[in-house]
């Protein structure tokens, strides 16, 4: 039995994955393009069923697009947090229309859980982390739950935190071991300058402005020259990540009620 059919028989038998078959997956493709490992994720049904979670940020139409040559009809996960730029929306539709990706799952947070916790919108102000765990960890938790696998654009020039992560690797946050996978993790910031001016890719409008990371507008400030593209985020706190590709104990925030839908 070769490690692709060991694999693909561990999602048949309905369990997830080990930290065994992410070491078994990142030897098997080890030196391997991008495009021949998305294929066998996307369209060999490697990782069973898989969706994209996309902030439709800075450097997204990368990884979007790659997806939309192999699976336009992919899952494509965007957190609304509420928050975000104006640009960042009109900029999300105007990408899903150019590349023909049919499948946008838009998740909102829950309604009484924002009343609740933040009836004043200002909880970012003082906890971001409870912030981002109402408006993005708590909904994408339950989104993904159907799902095997999900693909990230992250990549390792970003940031210290990101600098050694696998190709494919294991979100131990979720119990039932849901594969996390990094596409273009060993991508550089010229390869993905170079694919946006070979496939003619429009750029997010705020990055002309000086915002080389855009997440949630509060939280988000402009990056002077030469300064890491992710110092613009919750600038002036301990935090680099929001929480959705963080292991680690939730806050005290509390689950969504029982039979909420996060898609709006």
């Amino acid at each position: 039995m070769n490690d692709m059919t060991r694999v693909r028989d561990t999602i048949d038998t309905g369990a997830r994955f080990s930290e065994a078959d992410a070491i078994r997956l990142n030897r098997m493709f080890r030196g391997s393009d991008t495009l021949d490992v998305m294929r066998a994720v996307l369209k060999d049904s490697l990782a069973g069923e898989v969706a994209t979670v996309s902030s439709f940020g800075a450097e997204s139409a990368v990884l979007l697009h790659l997806i939309a040559q192999i699976a336009p009809d992919t899952p494509v996960i965007f957190l609304d947090t509420e928050k975000h730029f104006p640009e960042t929306l009109a900029y999300r539709d105007a990408l899903v229309e150019k590349l023909g990706l049919t499948n946008l799952r838009v998740l909102k947070p829950d309604t009484e859980t924002v009343t609740d916790k933040d009836a004043n919108g200002l909880r970012w102000s003082f906890d971001p982390d409870g912030c981002c765990e109402i408006r993005k960890v708590i909904p994408l938790r339950k989104a993904l739950a159907n799902f095997d696998a999900s693909l990230t654009g992250r990549k390792a020039f970003q940031s210290d935190g990101r600098s050694a992560l696998p190709r494919f690797e294991v979100d131990t946050s979720d119990e039932q071991g849901r594969l996390k996978i990094n596409p273009i993790i060993d991508w550089s910031a010229e390869d993905i300058a170079a694919y946006f001016d070979e496939h003619d890719l429009p750029r997010h409008p705020l990055v002309a402005e000086g915002y080389p990371s855009i997440g949630c507008s509060p939280c988000t400030s402009k990056v002077a020259p030469g300064e890491d593209p992710r110092s613009g985020r919750w600038k002036g706190w301990d935090k680099t990540e929001c929480g959705i590709h963080e292991d680690g104990e939730a806050s005290d925030i509390g689950d969504l009620p029982p039979g909420y839908d996060p898609y709006f």
